[in-house]
């Protein structure tokens, strides 16, 4: 059984009593594929929450923190639910529900409205309510809420932020909004979230300094191959906008980031061995942003670069049956398909490789205002590109990522992107592959011409990196 196994249940019923199993046993591979709420208590927690299991008569189930809010219910403090693996699910589909859902994550209601999300998903702003509403239980404006709260409450106990500065941050429209959402989630003031703060975090806050940073644990559900990940970003890293530092299994990825509000540089740890191989773990993180306001987006697009919401267990189980599989599953389970942080970048560095796109950072990239380290640059904006080498398919290519003809953003529909990522002069298929792959994060993408089996569906991009990282993916090609 796997956390997928539970969404095609022929009868609500049936799915309800699978997900009780899973919270009896108190199964961490379901964290975040659903959330239970007890009535008696008024309290829901993650599925593994270590309390005492409630009566099955007194147990509602919910797709999504949110939903379980706008119910009424408030936050568990032992488990923290609002700290679990986003759901799988929402980065697979490629429905309107998925697509909204990854806009919503990376932070499109705060910034512009549900009329903005709506206007990107090219549905109205009814629409989008209807459908989100039917399917996981909460609108656009109640997801992006319980995200702001889950902001917060990270801002309020890992820093030594005012109060009123982290209502802002959090994106909050004013502190007594902000003041609000957090008593009705938490059933707690700020003050005493923060006070009631994990002796980790409480330790951390003591130390903090303005330059320090935010750090995080950026969680995922089951085993995590961190090795390979780090090995790939390492092979890639564009000198002026990433760096990987450190000996193997105890690597430092850091890079900048353009955002929303302003710049960002984040640094996440390599965890040695093979960290959470049982119920989950997490990578640390650090980020330093010019704008606390960018903390949701650049947190979504850190777990999107190293695929953290995926399910490993339906992975595993799909592609561990494949004889020829079956041996490199059991030796790496929990391989991980990376994508990126920046979607338009990934787009021109997969066409033009990686020297170029040093000598394009160099040339146009916008250099930071206070740069660390080897950090110096951003990665140079497409319509920069544009403007400055408007010939060739790199050209071509920068001016459609820059009028719009190609969208990559995270509520982009693949297939349009496809057929517009194609209609670029001079752009082979191999590397729109490639781009919808990690641009796009598409977990079932096989290159043009490649032998690769439909029963390796729906993980054809899992399945080739296990090729990869064994060594046979070449001697297919």
């Amino acid at each position: 059984m796997t956390p997928q196994t539970v969404q095609p249940a022929e009868h609500a019923d049936a799915r309800e009593d699978v997900r009780y199993e899973a919270v009896r046993s108190r199964d961490a591979r379901f964290d975040g594929a659903f959330f239970f709420a007890v009535e008696t208590t008024g309290i829901y927690c993650r599925p593994s929450c270590p309390a005492v299991t409630p009566k099955r008569r007194n147990v509602r189930f919910f797709a999504t923190a949110a939903a379980a809010q706008g119910s009424g219910f408030r936050a568990c403090r032992r488990c923290r639910p609002d700290a679990v693996p986003g759901s799988a699910d929402w980065n697979v589909r490629a429905d309107v529900v998925g697509r909204a859902m990854r806009l919503i994550g990376d932070g499109v209601v705060d910034r512009e409205g549900v009329a903005g999300l709506a206007g990107r998903l090219g549905y109205s702003a009814r629409q989008v309510q209807r459908q989100l509403t039917a399917e996981v239980g909460a609108g656009p404006v109640a997801l992006a809420r319980a995200q702001r709260a889950h902001t917060a409450r990270v801002l309020l106990q890992t820093t030594v932020l005012p109060v009123t500065e982290i209502a802002f941050a959090s994106g909050f429209a004013s502190v007594r909004q902000f003041n609000d959402t957090i008593r009705a989630v938490y059933a707690a003031t700020p003050s005493e979230l923060r006070a009631a703060a994990p002796a980790r975090d409480r330790a951390a806050r003591r130390t903090a300094t303005p330059s320090a940073g935010v750090p995080l644990r950026l969680a995922h559900r089951g085993p995590y191959q961190a090795g390979p990940v780090f090995d790939l970003l390492q092979r890639e890293a564009v000198t002026g906008v990433e760096e990987v530092s450190g000996e193997t299994g105890r690597r430092l990825y850091r890079r900048t980031l353009r955002l929303p509000y302003g710049t960002g540089i984040v640094a996440v740890q390599e965890r040695p061995g093979r960290a959470g191989t049982g119920s989950g773990g997490w990578l640390e993180a650090r980020l330093h942003l010019t704008d606390l306001r960018d903390l949701t987006t650049s947190v979504q697009r850190l777990r999107r670069l190293f695929d953290l919401d995926a399910d490993p267990y339906a992975v595993d189980e799909r592609l561990g049956a494949d004889p020829r599989l079956a041996p490199l599953v059991a030796a790496r389970p929990g391989l991980r398909s990376p994508g990126t942080a920046d979607p338009a970048e990934l787009a021109v560095r997969a066409l033009v490789g990686r020297t170029e796109a040093e000598r394009l950072v160099q040339r146009y990239g916008k250099a930071l205002d206070a740069p660390c380290g080897t950090l110096t640059h951003l990665f140079p904006e497409p319509d920069v590109l544009a403007g400055a080498a408007p010939h060739g398919t790199p050209g071509a290519l920068a001016a459609a990522l820059a009028d719009g003809a190609v969208r990559l953003d995270p509520g982009a529909d693949r297939d349009d992107a496809e057929r517009a990522l194609l209609a670029v002069p001079g752009l082979d298929a191999r590397t729109v592959a490639v781009v919808r792959t990690r641009a796009l994060g598409d977990p079932d993408v096989a290159p043009p011409g490649a032998a690769v089996p439909d029963t390796w569906r729906p993980w054809r991009s899992y399945a080739l990196n296990h090729l990869r990282a064994a060594g046979e993916w070449e001697n297919d090609r």
